[in-house]
C-alpha cells in the first residue's frame, strides 16, 4: 500500500492507497508537535501493510520532518526532489510553482483530460491552467477563505473571529452574517467571474474541476460554473506519480 501525504501550510493530509482507491485518510494541523506526527503515523502504519511513501509538500521544513519519521519505515520519497511531476511547465521560473498545484494539474489532466482549470481552495485559493495541449500554462493566486477571515479579525479593531460556515444570507443582518456573505458570495463570484476570464483567454471552454479543504463550504457558491468536485486530486496525483 501507498501513503500518500499532502503537506499545505494549514494542515498535513495522509492517504492510505491501494490500486489507485483511498482505503483511509487522517489529518494533522502542519505545526503539530512531532510527538503528535509520530502518533498518526504509527496508528497509520499499525493499520495498513505500507510499502511506500510519497510526499508532496510546499513546506519544507515539516516535509523534512516528515521524511525523518517515515524513512526509517519505509522508502519515502518527496515530489520535486525525488519525483518530477512530468507536466511541460510554462511559469518564466518553473521552480516559483508550488508541487502541489503541478501535482493537481497532472492528476486532473490524467482523470478529466483538457484543456482544463483547476480551482484549488486551501490557505491560498490558486487558479491552476492547463492547455489542450497539457501544458501547465500558469494562473492566479488569492487569500484563502480563513485566511481572509483572520486578517480581517487581526487588522480591525472592531471586527470580531467568526466560525468558517456557509452563510444564510446574502444581505447580512448582524458582523458575522456579512462577513461570512462577503467571504462565501465575494469567493464564489470571483471564482466564476475567473474563470470566465480565463476561458476567454485560452479562447475554448475547458473543464473546471475544483478541489481543496474548503470545497464542500464552497462548492453551491460557484455552480454551475464548476461541476467536477475532486478533494482527492493531489492524491490521485501522488498515486499517478508512484507508477513512473
Amino acid at each position: 500500500m501507498l501513503l500518500a501525504i499532502d503537506i499545505g501550510n494549514t494542515t498535513i493530509g495522509f492517504a492510505v492507497m491501494h490500486k489507485g482507491r483511498i482505503v483511509s485518510t487522517a489529518i494533522i494541523d502542519t505545526d503539530a508537535k512531532t510527538g503528535k506526527i509520530k502518533a498518526v503515523v504509527a496508528k497509520i502504519f499499525k493499520a495498513h501493510a505500507i510499502s511506500r511513501a510519497i510526499i508532496c509538500s510546499v513546506v519544507p521544513k515539516a516535509s523534512q520532518a516528515l521524511e525523518n519519521i517515515l524513512s526509517k519505515k519505509v522508502p519515502t520519497d518527496i515530489i520535486g526532489r525525488d519525483i518530477a511531476v512530468p507536466i511541460k511547465n510554462r511559469y518564466k521560473n518553473p521552480k516559483q510553482v508550488g508541487q502541489d498545484r503541478l501535482v493537481g494539474a497532472y492528476g486532473a489532466v490524467k482523470i478529466y483530460g483538457c484543456p482544463l482549470i483547476v480551482v484549488d481552495l486551501g490557505t491560498a485559493i490558486t487558479f491552476d491552467v492547463i492547455s489542450p495541449k497539457g501544458e501547465y500554462l500558469g494562473g492566479a493566486i488569492v487569500p484563502g477563505i480563513r485566511l481572509s477571515a483572520e486578517s480581517l479579525f487581526l487588522k480591525t479593531a472592531l471586527l470580531p473571529h467568526i466560525e468558517i460556515q456557509a452563510p444564510r444570507y446574502i444581505i447580512g443582518k448582524t458582523t458575522q452574517e456579512s462577513i461570512l456573505s462577503g467571504l462565501f458570495y465575494g469567493y464564489g463570484s470571483l471564482c466564476r467571474g475567473f474563470i470566465d476570464l480565463i476561458s476567454q483567454q485560452l479562447k475554448t471552454k475547458p473543464k473546471v474541476v475544483m478541489t481543496g479543504g474548503h470545497t464542500h463550504l464552497m462548492k453551491k457558491f460557484v455552480s454551475p460554473k464548476i461541476r467536477i468536485i475532486d478533494e482527492d486530486l493531489v492524491f490521485k496525483g501522488i498515486y499517478f506519480l508512484s507508477s513512473l
